[in-house]
């Protein structure tokens, strides 16, 4: 090759040089890096929120009684599961509600303020219920000419 067809190399701008005792980046070959890949980022002051840490005198709690969960799942599972049985002895459709008694009835099992009597017969009539519109699906299935 002639020196005419050879590429010739510059050295890099001055804009581009890494100053004089900055670390040098990950991953960088020799030379390392001489500019970030990403432009300049503005800073955003930080507000900060909260009581005032500098304040004389001790954290005490509010004097306002904590709210309490009245909530309850357990009756919800167990009418679910009873439709669901009723539904189950007439049509096998019931399923999916026979489903959702079943696992609200484990959740709220699950919970420590639920009344575990009212979980357990959730519980046990949602499988009943489960098993009977199970049995009414497969019994449908079985009948010749239902499916083709």
């Amino acid at each position: 090759m002639s020196d005419e067809t050879r590429p010739q190399l510059e050295g890099a701008s001055p804009d581009v040089e890494r100053p004089a005792g900055s670390a040098r980046l990950p991953g960088a070959r020799r030379e390392g890096y001489t500019k970030l890949p990403t432009g300049p980022v503005g800073i955003e002051p930080v507000v900060v929120s909260g009581p005032d840490a500098d304040a004389v005198g001790s954290w005490e709690p509010s004097t306002t009684d904590p709210i309490e969960d009245n909530t309850r799942l357990a009756p919800w599972a167990l009418l679910a599961a009873v439709v669901a049985l009723i539904a189950s002895f007439f049509v096998g459709w019931g399923i999916p509600v026979a489903i959702v008694a079943v696992i609200a009835a484990i959740m709220s099992l699950r919970r420590p303020l639920e009344s575990r009597p009212i979980a357990i017969w959730a519980l046990v009539l949602g499988i009943i219920a489960t098993l009977y519109s199970g049995g009414w699906l497969v019994w449908a299935a079985m009948q010749p000419g239902t499916f083709g």
